[in-house]
């Protein structure tokens, strides 16, 4: 025990909270005071102890733990245990995560016992301390304002509370677990004995099987002789039938040669018909051969006769068009020079009409003139009236922006002050409720715990229903191996069966009778072992499939069950955050009151935004001086704008003038140019294009190109072009003649020899018949024959495949009987262990082990807490812990957990001792609790820190709570209590002061 001690040897710490960089040597240090004022640090330098081991503070982000302005904070902790030294560095740098080092002393230094990541070496630094972060907290940090928690619990929550602190809850997994495991051994059970039922009732069959299988197996033997005697007068039938089918295959032979020969004959008839019509037709065309002579002659005439006035009608079209561009060159000058000359008349008129406009204009000058002169006179007075402007407009735009900004602060005082009222109500709607929320979160907190449970149960199952599938589907794959093997050994039998097989399916070897049996029995046997195999995979496959069932219909139960997991979960977590609140609300609502009555003294006495009110009144009293008129100005502005127009005629004036002296000199030009375009009219008979006209008529007339006589030839020539493809069939016909003649006498010929060809062949074929006819058909005989043997064979085949069913069941049942036998022993496990189960389940639940081990630590508890309490009472306390009490009945005992109080006037409720006296009740039940862990755990953390208020206690008060410290002192290896008494800290000879400046906190020991 002693060599598992852990004893804390240094603390280092770098930019953590308010600490910028300070070391804590715990060498000498046993009992300490560590004082100093509110918000120095104190409980920062104790935190850092377990943030640095187990990663746990009280901030809720992790980077909040880093100072202000750092980047990076650092913890480093060293400490012995076990005689050896270790020291775990935690780092934090912002916006990343955190990192974890675990190292052990060595002669040549601190060597690295760091894990791969940091939850690995946060698990091992756990393993090595043998203490996590929740027991450190109740066993050796007595944290600021948490003394009076074990008290202010009902008795139920007591226990629970102190069920919690002595590590209780693993007995509570078991009991879990030990439920868990009955309930699968309860649901495998009943399919197991619905299993053995079903097995009992088929072994029940096995006598009448076996009486079948000897009345079946006679009835195979007798039949036998019979089927020799059929197959030996069936193959004679079938040596007679093949002589007579040799006959006839030769006669379909002769048939189809007669039939070719007969084709031949008729090929070569058609090819001589069709060279004798050929012949006739060249000799018809070689009759009219001087008509077709002569009518070609014609033809070539008309031709020659079409080629020579095509030439004609071309030279025709070329003076034709030559003499029409000519004429469209003669006819668009003289149109371009009407249509200038009507251009011209229209560009006089308009300049006419321009003219008189502008003579209108000009008599206006007068009257724009003197409008001229009160422009001038207006806009001197608008420029005086915009450099007064340029100086009030700054002004003005301050003056509106801080109407504008006063009018801002006055609005957020009024919406600060609804938002106050807002809160006040809300909170005091919350505090309300704070009784009914600690309840709910204790209910959702019970059943989150219970539905993790079933969430490990749930995953069990899915792993054993994923091991039963994956089994059931390697039985699958043996079954699919068994029925291809048993369709080989099928083959093999028919094989075997065959009577006109002599050779050997395996190894085509010959085989002689006996050896045929013993081959066939032997592949029966294999056969019959194959099938053994697969009833017997089918058999776990039913079984198989029966388990996953039950295990299906489990996991949906539990599926159903966990569906309001997360909702729990998130209903947790908003009830953490409200009661989080909860001891803040009554600072809050003085703070909020002082705030809405300074507000809203503020807001009737116009004291806000005094230096914006201040500046409005100066810029107003500016505005002032200046004197500025906007109407005024706009008066102006006004003016400037209706005579404005006067600028723009005098302008346009002037441009009249200088319009009109060009229209004038554009007249004159127009009438020089109209005159030209008239000559220019007048001389176009004249040019030269006129005469080429006049010599492309007369070369026209020349050609004597005659259009009518053009078409007459073309349409003679379009009926005489027929004669040429006449002409072309004649020279053909006298090129074929000789030829043609020749192909008829050969043809001739051929057809005399093929007509002798089929007369013999003809013969042949009637010799061949009369053969055949003599040998009579057996093909009935043969397939009665066959017909009964296949009869008997497929009776034969259905008795051996009764025969093997019957055998295969009575293998099955062997099988059975096996199955039968296990299943009943495994169900006699299954119910053993269901059992056994059930007890470790009730044994190790809350009225079980835990309860008999609170009942027997209570006693031992008591009398700490009296010790230490009649230290700190001067023995004027005395506590009592109750554990059954009668109920209203009075006849059945209820187990509770009350704590009983009295001094010198006897037994009263907590509630009515005083402050002081209820405080030293607390504190020696929060030390003994403390104690007890320390002495119950021989690897604990050997450190006690007190970080309680010790304000209630007068003088004498407090040096029994010092005597009841030191009374405890040799339970530990440090105990170090934190005060900001002044009193309180001098009855310690080692003190540790924490004080705060602008660099952050700092420590100073003294002794």
């Amino acid at each position: 025990m002693r060599s598992h001690r852990m004893v804390p040897k240094q603390l280092k710490l770098q930019n953590f909270l308010s600490y910028q960089e300070v070391v804590l040597d715990f060498a000498g240090l046993h009992v300490a005071c560590v004082c100093g004022p509110n918000g120095a640090g104190k409980s920062s330098l104790l935190e850092a102890i377990a943030w640095c081991i187990w990663g746990q503070s009280r901030v809720s982000a992790e980077d909040d733990i880093v100072r202000q302005g750092s980047l990076e904070a650092q913890v480093s902790f060293c400490f012995e245990q076990g005689g050896q030294s270790y020291r775990i560095i935690r780092t934090r740098r912002r916006c990343q995560n955190s990192t974890l080092e675990f190292q052990i002393e060595t002669a040549a230094g601190f060597r690295s016992l760091t894990q791969k990541g940091v939850r690995a070496t946060q698990q091992y630094i756990s393993q090595q301390l043998k203490i996590d972060y929740e027991t450190f907290v109740n066993a050796a940090y007595l944290r600021q304002g948490r003394a009076d928690e074990f008290m202010l619990k009902r008795p139920a929550e007591r226990k629970q509370v102190l069920a919690d602190l002595l590590g209780l809850g693993r007995y509570d997994q078991l009991s879990e677990q030990a439920k868990a495991q009955a309930k699968d051994y309860k649901a495998q059970i009943q399919p197991i004995a619905l299993l053995v039922d079903q097995l009992s009732s088929q072994l029940e069959t096995r006598a009448a099987i076996e009486q079948d299988y000897r009345q079946l197996q006679a009835q195979i033997d007798a039949g036998k002789a019979a089927q020799s005697l059929k197959i030996k007068a069936l193959n004679q039938l079938r040596k007679h039938q093949e002589k007579r089918l040799h006959l006839q295959q030769q006669l379909a032979l002769l048939d189809q040669e007669q039939r070719h020969q007969q084709d031949v004959l008729s090929t070569v008839g058609n090819a001589l018909e069709q060279a004798q019509t050929q012949l006739s037709s060249i000799e018809q065309i070689l009759k009219n051969a001087p008509t077709i002579q002569q009518q070609y002659e014609q033809l070539e005439e008309l031709r020659r006769l079409e080629e020579e006035q095509s030439k004609q009608f071309q030279r025709y079209q070329r003076i034709q068009s030559k003499r029409l561009r000519y004429q469209q060159q003669h006819t668009q000058r003289v149109q371009t020079r009407q249509l200038r000359l009507a251009q011209i008349e229209t560009q006089f008129s308009e300049l006419t009409q321009q003219e008189n406009s502008l003579q209108q204009s000009l008599e206006q000058k007068a009257e724009i003139s003197r409008r001229l002169e009160a422009l001038k006179v207006a806009k001197a007075q608008l420029r005086q009236f915009d450099i007064t402007q340029a100086k009030s407009a700054p002004l003005r735009q301050r003056f509106q922006q801080l109407q504008g900004q006063i009018a801002q602060a006055r609005t957020r005082l009024a919406t600060r002050i609804e938002e106050l009222g807002s809160r006040r109500e809300q909170i005091l709607t919350q505090q309300v409720q704070a009784p009914q929320l600690a309840e709910s979160a204790t209910e959702i907190s019970h059943r989150l715990a219970y539905l993790e449970q079933r969430k490990k149960y749930q995953e069990a199952v899915r792993e054993k229903g994923v091991e039963r599938r994956s089994f059931m589907e390697r039985l699958r794959e043996s079954q699919r191996n068994c029925e291809v093997e048993l369709g080989k050994l099928d083959q093999t039998l028919a094989l075997l069966e065959d009577p006109d097989e002599s050779h050997c399916p395996l190894c085509a070897q010959a085989l002689e009778g006996a050896n045929w049996q013993k081959l066939g029995d032997r592949v029966r046997e294999q056969r019959e072992d194959v099938q053994n195999q697969i009833w017997a995979i089918r058999e776990q496959l039913a079984v198989s499939e029966s388990e996953i069932q039950v295990l299906r219909q489990e996991y949906r139960a539990l599926e159903a069950e966990l569906a309001s997991y997360s909702s729990f979960l998130e209903e947790k977590g908003q009830l953490k955050e409200k009661l989080a609140s909860v001891d803040t609300w009554q600072g809050q609502l003085q703070e909020m009151g002082a705030e809405r009555a300074q507000l809203e003294r503020c807001l009737q006495e116009n004291d806000y935004a005094e230096e914006l009110q201040g500046e409005l009144q100066r810029i107003e009293k500016q505005l002032a001086e200046i004197s500025y008129d906007d109407r005024d100005h706009a008066l102006v502005r006004s003016q400037v704008e209706r005579l404005r127009w006067s600028e723009l005629k005098h302008s346009e004036l002037k441009q009249a003038e200088r319009r009109l002296i060009q229209i004038q000199a554009q007249r004159s030009q127009l009438e020089v140019e109209a005159q030209s375009v008239h000559a220019a009219i007048e001389a176009a008979d004249h040019h030269p294009t006129a005469k080429e006209l006049k010599e492309l008529d007369q070369q026209l007339a020349a050609t004597r190109y005659s259009l009518s006589k053009h078409n007459q030839i073309r349409d003679e020539l379009k009926q005489a072009r027929q004669w040429e493809s006449k002409y072309q069939r004649l020279q053909q016909a006298q090129m074929q003649h000789i030829e043609a003649a020749r192909k008829v006498n050969l043809l001739s010929t051929d057809y005399a020899t093929q007509t002798t060809k089929l007369k013999a062949v003809i013969e042949k074929v009637t010799t061949c018949t009369q053969q055949v006819f003599e040998l009579r058909d057996v093909t009935g005989d043969i397939e009665a024959l066959q017909a009964w043997l296949d009869s008997y064979r497929e009776s034969r085949d259905q008795q051996l495949s009764t025969l093997g069913r019957l055998d295969q069941k009575l293998s099955q049942l062997d099988v059975v009987q096996e199955q039968h036998q296990a299943q009943q022993k495994k169900l006699a496990d299954f119910q053993h262990r269901y059992l056994v189960y059930k007890s470790l389940a009730d044994a190790f639940g809350r009225n079980g082990i835990q309860a008999l081990m609170i009942e027997n630590l209570l006693p031992q508890l008591e009398a700490t807490t009296n010790q230490i309490l009649g230290r700190l009472s001067h023995y004027q306390l005395h506590v009592r812990f109750v554990t059954q009490r009668t109920g209203r009945d009075k006849k059945k005992l209820i187990d509770t957990l009350d704590i009983l109080i009295a001094d010198a006037k006897g037994t009263r409720p907590y509630e009515t001792y005083s402050g002081g006296e209820a405080f030293r009740v607390n504190f020696a039940i929060r030390l003994a609790i403390a104690r007890l862990l320390a002495l119950r755990s021989g690897t604990a953390l050997q450190m006690l820190i007190v970080d309680e208020g010790f304000g209630t206690q007068d003088k004498a008060g407090c040096e029994r709570l010092i005597a009841a410290i030191e009374a405890i002192a040799p339970d530990f290896a440090c105990i170090l209590t934190i005060t900001h008494m002044p009193h309180f800290r001098e009855a310690f000879q080692t003190r540790i002061d924490v004080y705060k400046d602008n660099d952050g906190s700092h420590i100073l020991i003294s002794e």
